[in-house]
């Protein structure tokens, strides 16, 4: 009855994101309420979880509320500007050129095991791009999630980390034989990325007649570069640009080597950019004030899915929806059932929180597979490859709502554009392992 409730309040989330029809914090907050009640736990209890889950994204919430007024800031500068010229100049406005880079910068970023590090490096960057090029902000969010999610298969990561606790094993003997699936699959974005990127091409063509006049067009151009206009003019020949880039690669390169939490980091970074930017009170509080909503917006969301996650977690829902998914399977399918689960990874990704995946599915899976004579560390190949190219297409993820904050885009689109290029890519990487011997029978 309980994975029941769980898998029924899952599916009301999910389908109320897709349709966007509402904000997203109300499904996130009233719908595990109400399915916590119905499982018969009481509002004492349910303020006890909702306590936690606030605990496990409390951190995620003020970096984002900070990482915006800090990027916002940066922007209004001029500091990308010099980038986005440079780049389109490189690329000389090639859609495809920009989409296999962003899959490559994605990767380099994502080598601190951060997701939430990658996105606010990367996407504050390469956004502009995409709106002067008119690319769609959904395929940077793909791009960028898929990349990283492939590079998050290191010792240091978050997916290895928890297989290797489940499986008492060195985390860095469990990584070796995921170098050469790490490296096909990041050959696979890249060719992903030329694909998609020749789709976008033939869009933006269809839409504007051509890319010079998509890079020349002026529609939106009062929304999209905003900060352009409140840029100090001739910054960029200033001291205080290269002092503007000082200050962020060294908020960037606290990030990349973790020494204070991102957080603070922002915190600090927030504090010595609005007085270097604007030397009066007043015009530092109008900087703040314009940049508060959409920092405080998402923050409320990120808030919300703590609620949901706590929620979902302190009443046992993910764990039993984890175990009775493994239990109810017919027993002929059972010596398959690493493969199968590894083949519905990106679909699970949707119903459990990487935490639920690897704490309780894991371990009833390999402990059936066993009794199969499969061997564990193949059943956990198999959940690995399989799950973790979606993890930044699930509600679960915290850095992905960081993401959509940051891109200023909606969870229920982003699934529909994303879920299945990502779960195609995750099966053939199985297929892959399984032809490889690294997931064995």
């Amino acid at each position: 009855m309980l994975s029941l409730i769980g898998f029924a309040t899952i599916a009301i989330i999910v389908l109320l994101l897709l349709r966007g029809k509402t904000t997203p914090i109300i499904p996130l907050v009233l719908i595990p309420i109400i399915g916590a009640l119905v499982a018969g736990f009481h509002m004492k209890e349910i303020g006890g979880f909702f306590g936690d889950g606030l605990v496990s994204v409390i951190q995620v919430a003020v970096m984002f509320i900070f990482a915006i007024l800090f990027f916002g800031i940066m922007q209004d500068a001029g500091l990308f500007d010099p980038i986005i010229d440079k780049m389109i100049g490189v690329t000389r406005g090639n859609v495809v050129t920009i989409s296999i880079g962003t899959v490559v910068i994605a990767a380099i970023a994502q080598l601190d095991g951060s997701g939430a590090s990658t996105f606010l490096i990367t996407i504050p960057a390469l956004l502009p791009i995409y709106r002067q090029m008119k690319m769609s902000p959904y395929l940077l969010l793909l791009l960028i999630g898929g990349s990283a999610s492939i590079m998050n298969m290191i010792p240091w990561g978050g997916p290895l980390g928890r297989a290797a606790s489940v499986l008492n094993v060195d985390v860095t003997e469990l990584w070796k034989p995921l170098i050469p699936i790490q490296a096909i699959g990041m050959v696979l974005m890249i060719v992903l990325a030329v694909f998609l990127g020749m789709r976008e091409k033939r869009k933006i063509i269809s839409r504007y007649g051509s890319i010079e006049k998509a890079i020349a067009s002026e529609q939106d151009e009062s929304t999209l570069f905003a900060h352009k206009e409140n840029s100090t003019a001739g910054i960029t020949k200033t001291g205080r640009y290269w002092l503007n880039v000082l200050l962020a690669v060294a908020v960037i390169g606290v990030l990349v080597t973790g020494i204070i939490p991102a957080g603070l980091a922002f915190m600090i970074g927030v504090c010595l950019a609005l007085p270097l930017n604007h030397r009066k009170a007043d015009d530092q509080s109008k900087t703040i004030q314009k940049h508060a909503p959409n920092a405080l917006t998402m923050a409320t969301i990120i808030l919300a899915a703590g609620s949901f996650l706590g929620i979902l977690n302190g009443t046992g829902m993910l764990d039993s929806i984890a175990k009775d998914t493994v239990t109810v399977l017919p027993s002929f399918i059972t010596p398959y059932i690493h493969l199968i689960i590894g083949v519905l990874g990106v679909p699970f990704d949707l119903l459990l929180s990487t935490d639920a995946y690897y704490f309780a599915l894991l371990p009833v899976a390999e402990q059936i597979g066993t009794t199969f004579g499969i061997p564990s560390i193949s059943t956990a190949y198999a959940m690995i490859i399989g799950n973790i190219v979606g993890t930044f297409v699930s509600p679960f993820s915290p850095a992905l709502w960081l993401a959509l904050g940051l891109a200023g885009l909606e969870m229920g689109k982003h699934i529909r554009y994303s879920f299945l290029w990502m779960w195609g890519l995750s099966i053939v990487l199985v297929l892959i392992a399984f032809f490889m011997g690294t997931i064995t029978l």
